[in-house]
């Protein structure tokens, strides 16, 4: 006799199913708008028709339009052209600076977690005396001393953000030492160099592609918000923050100048939040599975 399923159930499978066949249409978006910024990143020339330092005086500060989609700043330079040209500066800053987040974050992460208690306690303190300096404070204060580049920017937005994420690393490599897959090869007689290299350090740090996906978004707010400050790379670049840094004297009479630089900064990092988010939840599912 064959059996029938509720109605409910039914509703419950057509569901699943429902969200199984869904185009995840943002995650195809934010996939375009990243091939799209490699383009600009690799050959920006494919992209505009102007060259970003072109100046001409008679068209400055011209609205948007059909000739300059994204209008002119105050020399009649195009803000489309320089916003394509600068995005090599603005992702070769925040991946560089995600970079050396991650990095660090992993060294003292790990140390933390499985170095000898004295050498462990110490990590501790120094990663609780970081976060006692909220991540701008401390780039701010890095860069006071270093002075402003696009060197210094990277280092100090990196080592302002590293806290946070040396005690995700230090968590994951604490849960799994405490893991049942350890205890057994602990059992198994299998040497603690072993445990660490084929066991604990593959499943902790598995997140971490995800987590750096997530980080460069972060790092390019942070960027731009020193650049805004003046406090990195010097004009005339068309870094984005120095985008924003050099409209926000003509907010009231050109607000495009900081209106769309800002925008395809948001837009930025809503699309490495949005991979970062796919990666890892395509992570978890594996885990699970």
């Amino acid at each position: 006799m064959t059996s029938v399923a509720s109605p409910s159930k039914q509703r419950v499978a057509r569901s699943a199913a429902t969200r199984l066949t869904r185009a995840p249409w943002g995650l195809y978006l934010a996939i375009a708008f990243a091939v799209l910024l490699l383009v600009a990143v690799l050959a920006p020339q494919l992209l505009t028709t102007h060259l970003p330092t072109a100046v001409d005086y008679s068209a400055a500060l011209q609205a948007p339009s059909w000739a300059h989609p994204f209008g002119t700043d105050e020399s009649g330079r195009d803000l489309y052209t320089r916003i394509v040209w600068g995005a090599r500066d603005s992702l070769t800053i925040g991946v560089g600076a995600a970079a050396v987040s991650i990095g660090l974050a992993l060294i003292l992460g790990t140390l933390a977690a499985l170095g000898v208690k004295p050498v462990a306690v110490v990590i501790d303190r120094f990663v609780e005396i970081l976060f006692a300096f909220p991540a701008l404070l401390l780039a701010l204060l890095l860069i006071a001393i270093a002075g402003p580049s696009a060197a210094t920017q990277v280092f100090a937005v990196g080592v302002g953000t590293a806290p946070g994420y040396a005690r995700m690393i230090r968590g994951q490599i604490l849960g799994a030492r405490n893991s049942a897959y350890v205890e057994a090869a602990t059992a198994l007689g299998h040497s603690r160099r072993r445990i660490v290299r084929a066991h604990i350090l593959p499943n902790a740090l598995r997140p971490l592609v995800a987590v750096f996906a997530l980080s460069i978004g972060q790092s390019i707010v942070w960027a731009s918000s020193l650049s805004f400050l003046g406090l990195g790379v010097a004009p005339p670049a068309s870094e984005w923050g120095a985008l924003l840094d050099a409209g926000r004297a003509y907010l009231t009479t050109a607000w495009w100048l900081v209106v769309i630089p800002g925008l395809v900064i948001v837009a930025v990092a809503l699309a490495a939040t949005t991979i970062g988010r796919h990666i890892q939840a395509r992570l978890e599912k594996g885990e699970r599975s």
